[in-house]
Order: C-alpha cells, then sequence, then structure tokens
C-alpha cells in the first residue's frame, strides 16, 4: 500500500503543506536553523573559553548580526533581479565551507579567539543574503497566494521551533563531545536544505527592473515607513527593544558559568527557554484571527520583556531565571511579529519589500550594536549590571510609547476602516 502525501487532507491551519516543494523546504530550513542554533552554542562557549573576556563576546555576536543592518535593506532590494535559487545555494555553501574551516581549525589545535570573529563575519555575510531569499522562496513555493499567510507562519513556527530545539542539542554535543562535533553537525545538517533546493520544483525567476536606483528605492519605503506616525512608534519601539533585549545572547556565556555555576549544557538551557518562549509566541499570534488590537500588544509586551530580563539579570537561581527568560522571548517575539503583522497587513504592495528590510533592519540589525555595547559596558561595571541597564532601556522605550499611543490608536483607526478590517468583537 503506497502511501500518498499529495491525496492527503490536511487541516486548516496545515494547508501549505500539501504542496510538496514547500514541505520540502521546510524540513530543509528547519534543519539547517538546527545545526545553526548548535554551532551558536558552540561558537560562544568557544570564544568565551579562549578570551574569558566579555567584551569578545559582544565583538563575536556583533560580527555575525552587524550585516543585517548594514546589507540585508540592499540584499533585499537585489533578490528581485537575481535567481532566488541560486542564491541560496550560495549562501549555504558559503556556510558550510565556514563550518568546515573553523572544524579545521579546531580540529589542528591552531583556533584562537579572533579566528571565532572574522568566522561569524562571514557567516553573518551570508546570513544577510540568506534572510530576504529565505522569504522569497516562500512566495515560489505556493502556487496559490491564499496559502501565503499560512505558509509563511508555518514557516516561523518551524524556524522558532529550531531555536528551542538546536540549543539543548548545542549544550548537549558541545559539553559530551566538544566544540568540534557541534561545527560538524552543523555542515552535515546544512545538506538537507541543499537536497531541498534540489529536489522542488520553483517557478521560473522573473527578474524585476526599476527606472531608480537602489538607494532611491529604499528611500521611498523610508518616506513611507516613518513619515506615517503609528508605523514610526511601531519600529522605533522594536528597534529600541532589540537594541536592548535582544542583545542578551553574547552575556549568557558569562551568566552560565558565573552567576549559575554551569557549562554549555546549561547555556544551552537558558536559550531553548527563550527558543520555547518565541514558539509559544508565534502560536498566540497565529490563533489571533484580527491585527486590530496589535498596536497595544506590542506596547504591553515590550514592557513586560523588559520586566522580565530585569529580573533575570538579578536571578540567583537557574530554575528562576528560565521562566524568565521564556516570559522575555515570548514577549519579545510578541512585540516583533506584531509589529511586522500590522505592517504588513497595511502597507501598500509596491512597498511590501521595502518595509520588510525595514522591519528585518529593526529587529534583527539593531540587535548586534546591543551586543558590542553590553559586551563594552559587561567589562566596566559586569554582566549583571550591564544587563538590568540594557533592560530599563528596553521600559524606558515601552513606556514613552505608551504616553503616545492614544495618538497612535487616532491615526490607526481611519487606515483600518479603509482597509475594511472589522473591529474586534467583545
Amino acid at each position: 500500500m503506497q502511501f500518498n502525501l499529495k491525496s492527503m487532507k490536511f487541516p486548516s491551519s496545515l494547508r501549505a503543506l500539501r504542496h510538496r516543494s514547500f514541505r520540502l523546504f521546510m524540513v530543509g530550513q528547519g534543519t539547517a536553523n538546527t545545526g545553526n542554533w548548535i554551532q551558536l552554542i558552540a561558537t560562544s562557549w568557544l570564544i568565551y573559553r579562549l578570551s574569558g573576556s566579555a567584551w569578545m563576546l559582544g565583538l563575536s555576536a556583533f560580527a555575525l548580526q552587524i550585516p543585517m543592518l548594514i546589507i540585508t535593506p540592499f540584499a533585499g532590494v537585489m533578490i528581485d533581479r537575481w535567481n532566488v535559487r541560486r542564491v541560496l545555494f550560495a549562501t549555504n555553501y558559503v556556510s558550510m565551507t565556514q563550518s568546515f574551516v573553523m572544524l579545521a581549525l579546531m580540529a589542528s589545535g591552531q583556533i584562537e579567539a579572533w579566528h571565532v570573529v572574522v568566522g561569524n563575519a562571514v557567516l553573518g555575510f551570508s546570513n544577510a543574503f540568506d534572510a530576504p531569499a529565505r522569504q522569497a522562496m516562500v512566495f515560489k513555493l505556493i502556487p496559490d497566494r491564499q496559502e501565503l499567510t499560512n505558509a509563511i507562519a508555518l514557516n516561523s513556527t518551524v524556524m522558532n521551533g529550531a531555536r528551542f530545539i538546536g540549543p539543548m542539542l548545542g549544550g548537549l554535543v558541545t559539553a559530551s563531545y566538544g566544540e568540534v562535533w557541534s561545527f560538524a553537525l552543523n555542515f552535515l545538517m546544512r545538506l538537507a536544505v541543499v537536497y531541498a533546493l534540489l529536489a522542488s520544483k520553483i517557478s521560473a525567476n522573473v527578474a524585476k527592473q526599476s527606472p531608480t536606483g537602489i538607494f532611491r528605492q529604499l528611500l521611498v519605503g523610508v518616506n513611507y515607513a516613518y513619515g506615517f506616525f503609528p508605523s514610526r512608534c511601531a519600529l522605533l519601539l522594536l528597534a529600541v527593544s532589540s537594541f536592548s533585549l535582544q542583545s542578551y545572547g553574547s552575556l549568557m556565556p558569562w551568566f552560565a558559568s558565573q552567576q549559575f555555576s554551569g557549562d554549555s549544557k546549561t547555556l544551552g538551557l537558558i536559550y531553548s527557554a527563550a527558543g520555547l518562549g518565541a514558539v509559544c509566541g508565534m502560536l498566540y499570534l497565529a490563533s489571533r484571527t484580527n491585527i486590530r488590537g496589535l498596536f497595544k500588544l506590542m506596547g504591553w509586551h515590550a514592557g513586560i520583556a523588559s520586566a522580565a530580563m530585569l529580573a533575570f539579570a538579578f536571578s540567583k537561581s537557574l530554575w528562576l531565571a528560565l521562566p524568565l527568560m521564556f516570559l522575555s522571548a515570548l514577549s519579545m517575539m510578541l512585540t516583533a511579529a506584531s509589529t511586522n503583522t500590522v505592517l504588513q497587513s497595511i502597507v501598500p504592495d509596491e512597498l511590501r519589500g521595502r518595509i520588510a528590510a525595514l522591519y528585518v533592519m529593526s529587529f534583527l540589525g539593531m540587535s548586534p550594536l546591543g551586543s558590542l555595547c553590553s559586551g563594552w559596558l559587561a567589562e566596566k561595571i559586569g554582566s549583571q549590571y550591564a544587563l538590568a541597564i540594557f533592560a530599563c532601556i528596553g521600559a524606558i522605550a515601552a513606556l514613552i510609547y505608551a504616553l503616545h499611543f492614544q495618538r497612535v490608536r487616532a491615526e490607526i483607526l481611519p487606515v483600518y476602516a479603509a482597509l475594511e478590517i472589522p473591529p474586534v468583537e467583545p
């Protein structure tokens, strides 16, 4: 008896999975992203073991993430002009090469802290093209535009699921077998997405040309996003929250080893608590049927994320710290995803890609600056107090947003009415 997935009826919440190419891409991306997190745990632990410096932790995180701020906006414009499948092949081959080189340096005993920083910079450059290319690929794998929303939600859930599973595996592998095996696993798990790209049927690439240059195209999107008061407030709140709260990762090796007297498994548990929180936040958002109320939700949760991170900074018990990290990550993901959802719902179609690029800059691009600053501050006053100060910055941003919320509400309601978005039922 042959099992045919194509004829299988998927529930409405999983309807995009009926497309074979999308299923392959989902499995490939989920596997590759799990490998990324395994390597990230090993990288954080490795550089802290080699240098013992919070500043080096911040610098390595900065090198990995700063391309998201500088390169991604231009990469997003260029993706429309290039073959997306080839871009993804290139980014995954670069990432595999980076893992192999780091693996060789560790196996030969020649690895130094600066090697890790340079390796992170190479991986960050690749990720700056990979992120918008992955988003563009989802659109090519789903022929029915009515299923795109479901496909995007499923893709986000899988990526955040990897954020939950990967750190736990990374902590266990690094503690049991050493960092070298974590890099080897990431190299092998990258093959899954390469296979998915080879086996998938993807619609032909149609290059889009524009009479204006890249900078002018970006400027149009910036004028729209920051000229409209509600979107300006949402993006600024997200940028400050990401700067102050998403930078916690660079300090976590110190907390795992010093605050909680643990090892790489402890570090993996902390990251996994954050990953589980992010998944739960996405599941809650996916259950909503109306975008009204998201501007209020993002303000509340920016404040909750800051308060939970402040409590985490002074927590002496790992078992108290884990639920606090879960809550902070859940609230931060709700702030970020609510911003993305509402912006993509109200933006004109011709500006959608550029607004998405500005969202990526605010969410993923600001955290490397926070990592660098928090690492420097930790060297001066200690990691515990540095994290507490950054949590307070996030809380101040949430308070300022709350003071302007009535104007945000007054200006967004006519837009909702024009788009015929119904009021939320009591």
